[in-house]
């Protein structure tokens, strides 16, 4: 299978000199083993532990297992082996001086954070392997992405039989992970929860309309939620509301890592009928978020996105926090290919009522869409979406 070349590759190598171990997270079949066995399959040996025979060898002499590869392993999928990260906290602790000896993989956030902070805090650095950004997925294949998404082999298939793979991912998603890592009571309603958080993407999380709509408690509904987080599946931004007073909305939104999942869920399978489509605008917005935060966290950023309402019906859909520049960039997210001066008015607004509350910060406002134009109104700018995202990354 062809190998289309992963940005996080370089960040990966930086962390390899200053860690003992480095354990790469991510979505299954977001392109860790790949890349991992392509970087570094002639200098590592590659153990997996998806192998029950490999987990039995490990479960029946740990120390023994370890002592044969002790030296230069990838080891994927640890969260099988929960017992490993005490053994390889002794090993390291024996040789703190060698780097970059161990890369550990791993497709649960929630497991593998635990273990590493009770076993591995200090001795191991952690990266996360995304799906596909927009920058790593070929040209003529970027126009199909926001449709059936950026998981590497569907895009390595040039989307052949993609809504196939998508049921099996979710079938095996469920039995794999879910079942067998949470205590999940009922998969008929967590998978219900699914659908319904595809159908509200980009869109307030309101945990007790869900929960009424499911017939469960809303501590049911966080659980389960934490649990879609955890796996990769989705992420939530919070509202920006520092200094900016009581009347800002303070429920977070919820996004999709994957748009193709979304679209998958929700019964969208074309791209010549996506601007016909009742969830275009929100799906479009997810779409450029959920790109902004694959950058951010391939790059490994410290940089912060939020979102913006009041209870007066003001909206930003996102604001880029750059924290070190100290600055904010309140964009808004538009299907449209047609700007309109009035796009520009509102937000102008916006920065103004932000200038006015964070005087720390220096403010932009900036309208992402579809047309190839980039221009100025007044101090906003439109810009195409593309471009922003190709020039955000050549600033990184």
């Amino acid at each position: 299978m062809k190998y289309y070349p992963r940005t996080l590759e370089k960040t990966l190598a930086h962390y390899l000199k200053l860690f003992p171990a480095v354990a790469v997270c991510g979505p299954r079949q977001s392109g860790k083993s790949t890349m991992l066995k392509k970087q570094y399959g002639h200098k590592y040996r590659y153990i997996t532990f998806d192998d029950p025979i490999v987990r039995e060898r490990f479960n029946i002499d740990p120390k023994g297992f370890l002592h044969e590869y002790n030296n230069r392993v990838i080891f994927d999928e640890v969260q099988k082996v929960p017992g490993i990260f005490e053994y390889l906290k002794m090993l390291i602790d024996e040789n703190r001086s060698q780097y970059g000896n161990f890369i550990l993989t791993g497709s649960s956030q929630f497991s593998m954070v635990t273990h590493i902070t009770e076993s591995l805090a200090g001795r191991i650095g952690v990266l996360t392997l995304l799906p596909f950004q927009f920058s790593e997925i070929p040209q003529s294949l970027q126009k199909h992405q926001i449709i059936y998404g950026s998981y590497p082999e569907n895009v390595v298939r040039k989307y052949q039989g993609v809504h196939e793979w998508y049921a099996a991912y979710i079938t095996n998603y469920i039995e794999r992970d879910v079942r067998s890592l949470f205590n999940i009571g009922n998969l008929k309603d967590f998978q219900r929860l699914l659908s319904l958080l595809a159908s509200q993407t980009a869109q307030e999380l309101n945990m007790n309309r869900l929960a009424n709509d499911i017939g469960v408690t809303v501590k049911t509904i966080k659980s389960w939620i934490s649990v879609l987080e955890a796996s990769y599946i989705l992420f939530t931004i919070s509202p920006y509301y520092n200094n900016m007073g009581k009347r800002i909305v303070k429920r977070p939104k919820i996004y999709f890592y994957d748009t193709g999942l979304v679209c998958y869920l929700t019964g969208m399978h074309t791209v010549d009928i996506l601007h016909k489509w009742p969830l275009a605008g929100p799906m479009f917005e997810n779409y450029i978020i959920a790109e902004l935060k694959k950058l951010l966290v391939h790059y490994n950023k410290r940089m912060n996105l939020y979102y913006l309402r009041d209870n007066a019906g003001n909206e930003i859909d996102v604001i880029i926090e750059d924290p070190l520049n100290r600055k904010l960039i309140l964009t808004e997210i538009k299907l449209t290919a047609t700007p309109k001066p009035l796009m520009a008015q509102r937000l102008q607004k916006l920065v103004a009522l932000v200038k006015n509350h964070i005087q720390a910060y220096t403010v932009h406002g900036m309208i992402l869409y579809q047309a190839k134009e980039d221009f100025y109104v007044h101090d906003v700018r439109f810009a195409n979406y593309k471009h922003f995202l190709d020039e955000l990354e050549r600033h990184f």
